[in-house]
């Protein structure tokens, strides 16, 4: 099988003539197609790829899968779906999906499976709302379906068919730049708008060494970065703003998951990290603020964003939960405590200007961290967005990275 295979996904007892109009509009296209059977009533469909066979890479194989309750079905073919993804991703150009509520709930675990630059696309009736849960840190495409995903009409045909041209295209003409076996390694950075100076002058030391990605301290941010961190595309992290831990254990609306560092313990790869914007915890506009946090000190960022300073006590938990992830990374770190303050709205004369809030932070990493060869800590006295901070650890990076 061609490795520009796109393969079409979904329920072919349900959506049958719709999966298969997506198809055929694909190899019409000149481009090799296959189908994939997700359904959950072990009936035959047709499918190249059946769901029995699907079913079989669960771990408890189709007994957990033909369940005949829709809720543990759906599940388990999901895990079943993600597991053959896994196991057959070698052969995947691109994948296409459509469907409801359920089906894109089936189909996406799969595609944010599949390592970035893969194309995924999926079609769904809630695709005009939040699709964080669905998309997560991939690069799944998704489309409104606009009516729903029930028969072939004129408008579906449209939506379906310019889908799958899309998809069509994406497989076919794969940038060149994806192909060139000349780029420099991968450079992971992480960047709020309170630490872009840092952010931007260690890309500019880098900038000959590595190629530079910058992810924004969204929460999903964090988690992409990882992702490629996982996947193998960055070599090197420079994980500057580890602010989406602050939203995580304090119910930031930009928040990590606790996987947060995950992936520099498992690849091992150089890291110098630090603490950019712990400092604050991020909302919405301010009447979404808790009511636990009323007496609190904010500070506007703009009318959709409130920030809120973090106390003394709650940058002890931080600091003790992220020197407790430093302790698992194996592999060369650098953890960065700049004395001069951790924003842009850490300074002198600024809003959430705290020296002993931060003397708290500092000391409860310093208190849990376990030093070794391999992983240190290092205070500057410098802001975190002086020019010096930002020498420093772009030197830091290379003699780490000399050391691989």
């Amino acid at each position: 099988m061609s490795i520009s295979t796109a393969f079409v996904a979904g329920t072919f007892d349900t959506k049958a003539a719709e999966l298969n109009f997506m198809a055929e509009r694909i190899a019409a296209a000149g481009v090799s197609v296959s189908t994939i059977d997700l359904s959950t009533s072990n009936t035959p469909s047709g499918a190249d790829i059946s769901a029995a066979e699907v079913a079989a890479f669960h771990p408890q194989k189709e007994a957990a899968v033909f369940t005949g309750d829709r809720g543990t079905a759906v599940a388990g073919m999901s895990k079943a779906f993600e597991l053959w993804i896994m196991a057959n991703q070698h052969k995947i150009g691109g994948i296409i999906s459509a469907g409801g509520t359920g089906g894109t709930a089936l189909a996406t675990p799969a595609m944010r499976s599949l390592p970035i630059g893969t194309p995924k696309v999926m079609v769904s009736t809630v695709a005009s709302g939040d699709v964080s849960p669905y998309v997560g840190p991939a690069d799944i495409t998704m489309m409104y379906s606009v009516t729903d995903v029930q028969g072939l009409n004129r408008i579906s045909r449209e939506v379906l068919g310019n889908a799958a041209s899309a998809l069509a295209g994406m497989v076919k003409f794969k940038p060149d730049s994806v192909e060139s076996g000349d780029a420099k390694p991968g450079l992971g950075l992480m960047m709020f708008g309170v630490t872009t100076p840092a952010v931007q002058a260690i890309s500019a030391h880098l900038a000959d060494d590595y190629e530079c990605f910058v992810f924004h301290a969204t929460g999903v941010g964090g988690r992409s970065m990882e992702k490629l961190v996982d996947g193998g595309f960055l070599e090197a992290v420079v994980d500057l703003t580890t602010t989406e831990v602050c939203d995580m254990m304090f119910g930031g609306v930009l928040a990590a998951d606790e996987d947060r560092f995950g992936a520099i313990i498992r690849k091992q790869v150089p890291y110098v990290g630090s603490v950019g914007a712990l400092d604050m915890v991020n909302f919405g506009a301010p009447q979404t603020v808790p009511d636990r946090y009323k007496d609190r000190l904010f500070y506007e960022h703009n009318p959709m964003t409130t920030l809120m300073r973090t106390t003394p006590e709650e940058n002890e938990k931080m600091g003790k939960w992220i020197a407790s992830r430093l302790n698992e990374m194996q592999g060369p770190v650098r953890f960065l405590l700049p004395e001069g303050g951790v924003s842009a709205l850490d300074a002198p004369d600024a809003p959430f200007h705290d020296p002993d809030a931060r003397q708290v932070l500092y000391t409860a990493i310093e208190s849990v961290f376990e030093a070794s060869d391999n992983r240190q800590i290092v205070r500057l006295p410098h802001h975190i967005n002086d020019a010096e901070f930002a020498a420093s650890a772009a030197q830091l990076l290379r003699q780490l990275a000399q050391t691989r």
